[in-house]
């Protein structure tokens, strides 16, 4: 029987192999994309490599909370269980933006897009479904600060908004498992590397030549993903972070911080309307303080 996956960020990079991967391992994939002209030659090329595999694109601006909201409510119409949910895209911008909701986009576009997808389909997950968000080792380098992520006059360091959107992403990822205990769907994040892309933003291009010895292309950056999403081996491992080389690391001390953890989820709560939405994911969980 083909698995149900779901992927964002598949028109280009990491997220396009690992859509393809999965494609090409009995999983129908649904492809959740900004561009949809890209997604469909995507969709196109997918369909030569596996012609078994259903690929199906959703419409998806993850940066906007109307169109996640939409997009989620296509894909509980629309499809069956989801055996795989990857938060896969990102984007790591130069210039100071705001989201149409009042929001940094880095973090809007990296957290709050994902936090509230995941959200809303976290019921139309399998019993054993994996969860995996693409987080990066820059979050050790990461604070949260999360006054500046509301203030449009807030100053704006380029690497610093990237690092801050990829702690949240770990964060998050911790915080979701401990929900997700006795219930078998697992989550856990993962650094797939360094990857050679001329999609790098031109404040990571500038110290390219300091990361090529660590830089990797796409096929080996989308490994850790794929690990996570197929390998018998992590089918009952969650709230864990994985490096390049599929295995699990110790995350940044402020990434393990349950304190900093439900802050950020209240808050994520808050800015994405959750709180008072009928999928609010439940409080009542064992935390690692209790």
């Amino acid at each position: 029987m083909r698995k149900l996956a779901l992927v964002t960020g598949t028109t280009h990079g990491i997220g396009r192999v690992t859509a393809r991967e999965l494609a090409m391992a009995d999983h129908d994939v649904v492809m959740l994309c900004r561009d949809l002209e890209a997604a469909a030659h995507v969709r196109n090329q997918l369909a030569i490599a596996a012609p078994k595999a259903a690929i199906h694109v959703v419409a998806c601006d993850l940066a906007s909370f109307a169109s996640v909201r939409e997009a989620a409510s296509t894909v509980r119409h629309d499809f069956g269980r989801l055996d795989l949910l990857i938060n896969n895209a990102g984007i790591a911008p130069s210039r100071h933006r705001m989201s149409e909701d009042g929001f940094e986009l880095c973090f809007a576009t990296n957290h709050l897009g994902p936090f509230l997808l995941t959200a809303l389909l976290l019921e139309r997950m399998a019993a054993a479904g994996r969860i995996i968000n693409v987080a990066s080792r820059i979050h050790n380098r990461g604070s949260l600060n999360l006054e500046r992520i509301a203030n449009p006059a807030a100053r704006f360091i380029p690497m610093a908004a990237y690092a801050q959107s990829k702690l949240a992403n770990v964060l998050h990822t911790f915080a979701l498992a401990r929900r997700l205990l006795g219930t078998g769907v697992t989550a856990n994040c993962l650094h797939p590397g360094v990857v050679a892309t001329n999609l790098l933003p031109r404040w990571l291009r500038a110290i390219r030549p300091i990361l090529r010895p660590d830089l990797i292309d796409e096929e080996r950056g989308a490994k850790t993903t794929l690990h996570l999403a197929m390998s018998d081996t992590v089918a009952c491992v969650s709230g864990k972070y994985f490096d390049e080389h599929q295995v699990a690391r110790t995350a940044a001390p402020a990434a393990n911080g349950v304190a900093l953890q439900e802050a950020l989820w209240d808050v994520s709560e808050r800015w994405t309307g959750l709180r008072d939405d009928a999928r609010r994911i439940p409080d009542n969980v064992p935390t690692a303080a209790d």
